[in-house]
């Protein structure tokens, strides 16, 4: 960089003085059109329920889902993201429950979309819900798990969400060559337009745990890890591998998980590959976030609507986080929706 001008002659604080001008100079823009809000569903009727890891976030049986779709529709939030927590006796060791074509995640697409047909829905690919053991995929003897026959039954998985009219389906498991085989069914299927966001960069992280609480897996997963597919946190240069080869494979759009702690790879991604780039703020930022906010540690809205201005300075087209309905209506409120 060639800087021309030195003090005095350059201020950089001018431009800070007054509102207009900091708004007229400003990099980076948060708008409603960046977020994504991740649902939690269940079976049953009438039925909410709260999450005590996740305050304010609920999981919701398929008649409140349409009505909470309704209301994120007129806040102008463009895609959700769904989550199901599947009963006990319905997960197995091979995960069929995955591709029930009236499964609870299907029935939910379907009726998202007979209500909101506009709302896009993104749906999560990867079999943790759904197994006995709470891994991503199918196990041997050891418990390691199997990349092969996984992937067969994710690619099951993303069908049947297809046949469901899922707009996006979302493999979230970290299996290798998944991509490929999704995109080869979905084309060989007639889903043509049915777009893949690959969770590339997807880490061992430690800030998942609220999540699973929610979905009901952390108990099946009984304090065992997931390293042996998702990535190494010290790793950087493989996120980059990983998301060329997806890319490669035939999805449309990438992410890194979770978000702020790996905003670096945010930036890697979008300045190297220069492809649609998305982000995760996870269940632990998102507790995390709430629990200062609760001790009286940080003020909220100011709080998160910076956190969510450095996904995009970081160079994230999209982000799904737990606070998206929130900061809809503080831009609503704000107009800058």
């Amino acid at each position: 960089m060639t800087i021309s001008q030195s003090f005095p002659a350059r201020r950089l604080r001018r431009l800070r003085k007054h509102d207009f001008s900091r708004r007229l100079v400003a990099e980076n823009q948060l708008s409603v059109n960046d977020l994504i809000y991740p649902l939690f569903i269940l079976e049953g009727k009438n039925r909410r329920e709260s999450i005590a890891s996740m305050p304010g976030i609920e999981r919701l049986s398929l008649d409140l889902l349409v009505e909470e779709v309704k209301e994120l529709v007129t806040l102008g939030i463009p895609a959700i993201a769904l989550f199901p927590v599947t009963p006990n006796e319905l997960k197995t060791v091979m995960a069929e429950e995955a591709y029930n074509s009236q499964g609870l995640v299907q029935r939910a697409v379907m009726r998202v979309k007979e209500t909101c047909p506009e709302l896009g829905v993104i749906t999560d690919v990867a079999l943790d819900p759904f197994t006995i053991h709470g891994q991503d995929g199918i196990i041997d003897k050891e418990g390691y798990v199997l990349n092969d026959i996984s992937t067969e039954i994710l690619v099951k998985q993303a069908l049947s969400h297809a046949q469901a009219g899922a707009d996006i389906v979302a493999p979230s498991d970290m299996m290798d060559g998944r991509i490929g085989e999704i995109r080869n069914a979905l084309e060989s299927a007639g889903y043509v337009n049915t777009q893949i966001m690959a969770y590339s960069a997807k880490y061992a992280s430690n800030y998942y745990g609220p999540f699973r609480d929610a979905v009901g897996s952390a108990g099946n997963l009984k304090g065992a890890n997931k390293s042996t597919y998702q990535m190494d946190p010290a790793n950087s240069d493989e996120a980059i591998h990983e998301v060329a080869l997806d890319i490669q494979e035939g999805a449309d759009m990438v992410m890194v998980k979770p978000g702020m702690p790996y905003l670096d790879i945010v930036r890697r991604v979008k300045t190297e590959l220069q492809v649609p780039t998305f982000a995760y703020q996870v269940s632990g930022e998102y507790a995390m976030h709430k629990a200062a906010f609760a001790n009286g540690w940080l003020k909220e809205r100011e709080t998160v609507l910076e956190s969510l201005l450095c996904f995009k300075r970081a160079g994230a087209d999209g982000i799904l986080t737990y606070f998206a309905k929130q900061v809809a209506t503080w831009l609503k409120e704000e107009g800058n929706s």
